[in-house]
């Protein structure tokens, strides 16, 4: 060939296949903590949460208020109690605790305990359906206080601390995720409820409320957030793809659109007497008249410390409620960490994590000493609220228990709210549930035969075991540890009914235990990832996201 050195082009580089890089920080945050959003925007998101927070505030006493011996006015009061007790500890979380955008609210751990001091002989001789109510109260209130020094102990002194720096990204998967998939029989199974009618000629309407629910939280967010310019088919404007708008509507504020849109259709139902010949259980799950809230509830009541009496001690039942308030310890450790990846933050150092249990711990002592009846967690419902809207602004959360607060002291207008039909909100825990959490996978090698070991084997330990201990005891009525003592009973058959308790603890101990600690087997674990996280001025965003306000740092330092 003439001219000088030419010859065949070289083939073309194959393109190298690269995976997607970890990420510290959740990208795609709208609002991370520290930037709220505009005040409109925030108080519409703050009003949400507090929706999505009534699930339990309100299915917890409408279930153990009739086994006390209370009615529709002890039920009002109950759940008043429990909102403004979530408003304050949310406001202290937010301010002094973790300062993640956490709500604090009522947490099905305690259930099981609640029941079992419900069931205790010294209140069976009592006729007087007020008195055994109140004397149930008090001696609920007494074990709160009393279990309340647990996670203020364990918090404060660093304790938990020690304990959260053996957890990996590895051992931290099924705690986070076992937090949000381990709740689905609170969730889903109150939807079934109206999806038995459909056999009924009038009960297939209600399937309509299930899917209008989901409809309006996955699809309407996707085909009608047209970028506000009153193009609402998404066949024929070619810039309607899911979240492209830059102030997107539907998914922002799906819960709005959605409870309100199977609100009003749940009434219309009512009204036309779509459930008039139902059963007694369908009228109480599907129609919006038959809470008996609304008509209870005072216009205007503060609650106040000791509001039942003077609370009551039981050693036995001390320990068991110490018991359940360690599975909310171990369940709200989970949930933090959902919640930092979904505000956009650094990973949680441990010395903010035990910070936080300790004014959990004083969150379970304002319950015992104004008497909700109940114990607080984080919620899981709420972080996948974060993860719903994208917006983890911290200021949103405080506006929320602001809404708490306001609406507990105004009993009219909060129970208008607290009517919302079971199934509605348990369909929006369907989704909530299904975000909390496997992003920190993705600081794990999945190559590696011990991490799916680990992760495989704990997962379904952590299903397993709860759901025998919970199909034992509603079969039999007793858990599968049945003694003379009911508070040893408690002590074993809670914990052990607790899916991401269960998967948690054995995680982190096959994680510690299994194999030598090589630089291999740490990197496998994702530990190397996490190691400028492990002291809370090792990395200048911690301090950005997790210091004191009020520069009360030099007065409370990290613990």
């Amino acid at each position: 060939m003439a001219g000088g050195g030419g010859g065949a082009a070289p083939p073309p580089k194959q393109e190298e296949l690269q995976p997607h890089p970890v990420k510290d920080q959740l990208p795609n945050i709208s609002y991370c903590i520290t930037s709220p959003p505009p005040w409109p925007e925030a108080i519409l998101l703050g009003f949400q949460h507090y929706l999505v927070m009534l699930g339990t505030t309100v299915l917890i006493p409408a279930s153990l208020v009739p086994q006390m011996g209370g009615g529709n006015e002890e039920k009002a009061k109950m759940i008043q109690t429990i909102l403004f007790v979530a408003g304050l500890n949310t406001l202290f979380q937010t301010l002094f605790g973790t300062r993640l955008p956490a709500v604090i609210g009522a947490s099905y751990s305690y259930v099981p305990t609640t029941i079992s001091i419900i069931l205790a002989g010294r209140y069976s001789d009592i006729v007087n359906p007020q008195e055994k109510f109140e004397r149930i109260m008090r001696g609920t209130q007494g074990a709160l206080i009393v279990a309340s020094t647990l996670q203020i102990v364990v918090g404060f002194s660093g304790l938990w601390r020690n304990v959260a720096r053996f957890l990996s990204p590895l051992s931290a998967v099924p705690l986070v995720a076992l937090s949000g998939f381990g709740l689905y029989e609170f969730g889903f199974p109150v939807v079934g409820v109206f999806i038995l009618f459909l056999n009924k000629k009038k009960g297939r309407k209600s399937l309509l409320l299930l899917l209008s629910d989901f409809y309006a939280f996955d699809y309407l967010s996707g085909f009608l957030a047209c970028e506000m310019c009153g193009d609402w088919a998404a066949s024929t404007h070619p810039s309607t793809v899911i979240f492209t708008s830059e102030r997107p509507v539907f998914d922002r504020f799906a819960v709005i659109f959605s409870v309100a849109i199977v609100w009003v259709y749940a009434h219309l139902l009512t009204v036309g007497g779509a459930y008039k010949n139902a059963g007694p259980k369908t009228q109480i799950t599907c129609r919006t008249d038959r809470s008996g809230i609304i008509g209870a509830a005072p216009w205007i009541r503060v609650p106040y410390p000791f509001q039942w009496g003077a609370p009551t001690f039981d050693a036995g039942e001390a320990f068991a409620m110490m018991a359940a308030s360690f599975v909310a310890l171990v369940e709200s450790t989970g949930v933090f960490i959902a919640v930092s990846r979904y505000a956009s933050a650094t990973p949680l150092p441990p010395s903010i994590l035990s910070r936080g249990i300790g004014w959990q711990g004083v969150g379970i002592l304002f319950s015992g000493i104004f008497g909700t009846g109940n114990g607080p967690s984080v919620s899981v419902e709420n972080a996948g609220l974060l993860a719903l809207t994208r917006v983890g602004s911290r200021r949103v959360v405080q506006i929320s228990a602001g809404f708490m607060i306001f609406f507990s002291i105004l009993g009219k207008f909060g129970a208008v709210f607290a009517s919302i039909p079971a199934p509605i909100i348990a369909a929006l825990y369907c989704l909530f549930f299904a975000y909390v959490g496997l992003s920190l996978l993705q600081f794990c090698n999945l190559n590696s035969f011990r991490t799916k070991f680990i992760l495989g084997f704990s997962f379904f330990m952590g299903l397993s075991i709860p759901q025998y201990f919970n199909e034992y005891t509603v079969v039999n009525g007793y858990g599968p540890v049945h003694t003379g003592a009911r508070w040893f009973n408690d002590m074993i058959n809670v914990p052990f009914s607790s899916e991401p308790f269960v998967a948690g603890v054995l995680a982190m101990f096959l994680d510690v235990t299994l194999h030598k600690k090589d630089n291999a087997t740490r990197k496998d674990r994702g530990m190397h990832w996490w190691d400028r996280f492990r002291s809370f001025k090792t990395d200048t965003r911690s301090e950005e996201f997790y210091s004191l306000p009020f520069n009360l740092n030099k007065f409370f330092p990290s613990v």
